[in-house]
């Protein structure tokens, strides 16, 4: 709804909610009035003076869960909740406020520099900056000094609506501002906000005064492109993070120097398990043998589990000619983050972005029967995508990455089981890897533009609501957040740190059944479509391997260990004991290491420390005349003498 049809209704109704005893009083209100003017007139205390707004005080609400200032103007009514300071939300208007303090304090040390864009991320915010040269680290101190005093002084922030013209007049100076301005719609509200001498385009939210910014720190400056487009200018970014108080801002300190520690791209030379090398190209991966090791183990008991859920392993090709891409959509609508075309024969190829085309011709292979599904085909299938250089990050973000994919095809009465069982499967592999943790969002279908009749969205959708909560998830729903093609259920993990990664997908595909044109025969002998699900499990390889590197910190459970035990010889005479006892582990099957060289054994131990083995057999003269070892574990130090034949069977056991 526009500005001007909403002015046209000139009143509309608010009811409260969250506040007792008032929840469910009702008012109606002039449209346009301020949050805090609606507020008020619904019986709730709003501080007069927005510098006296405190912790306890109401600072903003949401409008139909949408968050917004006092200060915002509202031209619909709905459900208003009072926002008070001490509420997760009100981190959101302290931290964009403290994105403004801090470009502030930038054009008071760097009066020429030019703003671009300043928004709240999770755990803080950033703003891009043009300016005539590199930030160093010391001024990022200048510039947190310039903040610290603009939060003393308490400065009220105002908020203001301009139209167009003005808008471009008062930013006539800014290039960025002035692209900004000219591409929003036509009826698009425009504002401003301001505190001090520092005025800003911004739609806002932000918090009563710049003084509720009560702890923050600044964290790096990293390079972006003006709207992450590589062809225009490099901006500078300033990185910060705002909390409700010093111990909070500690604590979020304390975990990125955690993280740091556990950066799979440190980790992954560290250990040995992979490199990306120039020469061969960014977000392409070389898995070292150490790596590569564990990979094939996650792999092996990937295909294990999946032959055991029902599943068909599939291999598909790496390419496939263009009508391939022109009838799954990929070339209208996905062709940017593709690989360029190849010329062969006269016929042109793509390197595949996915897999499912492939799956889908060889469910078309013969004709399919209601009596044939579900079917399940399953592959790790290596996909290849032009993810720009910007955004690449070690594994989590490359061009080349093996999906762990698998479509199912069912009928309509299998759609419920099928949507349970596969939530279940996952469930049951991630917690196999040691994540215990899990959250979830359902995305629905969108208002406008979907394939598909509305009848098989809301049975897709209900299979994905209902086996959720039979499994035990915790979800939110995204109402209207789904692809056009079908509605979905994200699953993400909680890492040691408490960072969730987004791992399993369960998608609904109403669309590529249709332009494929899959059928099966059903009961009455007429032909029907089957409903097609993507699901991605673990999502990539890399991507899941790099998070399991982050999540252990590099020292990965005993069954996915590289290496499980190393053998260490304390003297050249124990040489040949090691052998035998390194040839008596692996005839039953522990991945063995052996360090009989030169060194030291304090040496051999923290190399092996080090690499993160989960055990060491360290063997002196004594060991070999008793036929033991004297066994020493990762993190916790010595376990004492054992027989080999002892070890061997707790090791087992505790594998």
């Amino acid at each position: 709804m526009t500005v001007t049809e909403v002015l046209e209704r000139k009143e509309v109704v608010f009811r409260l909610e969250g506040e007792e005893p008032e929840e469910g009083r009702e008012v109606v209100c002039a449209a346009g009035i301020s949050a805090g003017e609606a507020l008020k007139a619904l019986g709730i205390g709003v501080p007069d003076d927005p510098r006296t707004a405190g912790e306890e005080d109401i600072v903003g609400a949401r409008i139909g869960g949408r968050l917004v200032d006092l200060q915002t103007s509202l031209w619909e009514g709905g459900t208003i909740v009072p926002v008070r300071g001490t509420d997760p939300d009100a981190l959101f208007l302290t931290r964009h406020t403290a994105a403004h303090v801090m470009a502030q304090a930038v054009k008071e040390l760097f009066p020429e520099a030019l703003l671009a864009i300043g928004p709240v991320i999770e755990d803080g915010f950033y703003y891009d900056i043009d300016v005539s040269r590199p930030f160093q680290p010391e001024d990022l101190d200048r510039i947190e000094k310039i903040m610290k005093r603009i939060v003393k002084e308490k400065h009220p922030v105002r908020r203001r609506r301009l139209d167009r013209e003005e808008a471009l007049g008062f930013f006539r100076d800014d290039r960025y501002k002035q692209e900004l301005i000219r591409d929003l719609p036509e009826d698009a509200e425009i504002t401003t906000y301001t505190q001090d001498t520092f005025t800003d385009l911004c739609r806002g939210p932000h918090a009563p005064h710049t003084g509720f910014i009560k702890a923050f720190k600044l964290l790096k400056v990293a390079g972006a492109y003006w709207r992450g487009d590589e062809k225009r200018q490099m901006l500078q970014r300033i990185y910060g993070t705002a909390w409700h108080s010093r111990e909070e801002l500690k604590a979020y300190l304390t975990r990125l120097e955690e993280a740091k520690k556990r950066d799979h791209r440190v980790l992954g030379r560290k250990l040995d398990l992979f490199s990306v090398v120039e020469e061969i190209g960014p977000g392409l991966i070389l898995w070292h043998p150490r790596g590569a090791l564990v990979r094939r183990i996650l792999e092996d008991y990937w295909r294990e589990a999946h032959d055991r859920g029902g599943y068909q392993i599939v291999y598909s090709p790496h390419v496939g000619r263009s009508t391939l891409w022109k009838t799954s959509g990929h070339l209208d609508f996905y062709k940017e983050n593709m690989y360029p075309e190849m010329q062969l024969e006269n016929q042109s190829y793509f390197v595949k972005p996915m897999n499912c085309p492939f799956h889908n011709h060889i469910y078309k292979a013969r004709t399919r029967s209601y009596r044939d599904l579900p079917l399940r085909y399953a592959e790790l299938g290596t996909v290849y995508r032009f993810e720009r250089s910007g955004v690449l990050h070690g594994l989590l973000r490359v061009r080349g990455f093996t999906q762990d994919d698998a479509h199912i095809y069912c009928t309509e009465e299998q759609v419920k089981e099928e949507i349970r069982t596969v939530i279940r499967f996952s469930l049951e592999v991630l917690r196999r890897c040691g994540f215990e943790e899990f959250a979830s969002y359902i995305a629905t279908r969108p208002d406008e533009k979907y394939v598909g009749r509305p009848e098989e969205w809301e049975l897709a959708e209900e299979a994905l609501k209902e086996a959720a909560t039979a499994e035990g998830l915790e979800f939110e729903v995204d109402e209207g957040g789904g692809a056009f093609y079908g509605p979905k259920i994200d699953l993400k993990i909680k890492d040691a740190l408490g960072r969730a990664w987004q791992c399993s997908t369960i998608q609904f595909d109403f669309n590529l059944p249709e332009r494929f044109g899959l059928e099966y025969i059903a009961e009455d002998g007429k032909p029907r479509r089957p409903y097609m699900i993507h699901r991605a499990l673990l999502g990539s390889m890399e991507r899941f391997f790099g998070c399991l590197v982050e999540h252990f910190a590099g020292a990965f459970p005993l069954w996915l260990a590289p290496e499980q035990v190393r053998v260490l010889t304390v003297t050249e005479k124990t040489v040949d004991y090691g052998r035998e006892v390194a040839r008596i582990l692996r005839e039953k099957g522990i991945r063995v290491g052996e360090d009989f060289g030169s060194d030291k054994i304090g040496k051999k131990i923290r190399n092996a420390e080090t690499m993160k083995v989960p055990f060491m057999l360290i063997l002196g003269e004594r060991d070999r005349e008793k036929s033991e070892v004297s066994v020493r574990k990762h993190g916790e130090g010595d376990l004492g003498a054992q027989t080999l034949e002892d070890f061997c069977r707790s090791f087992l056991a505790e594998v």
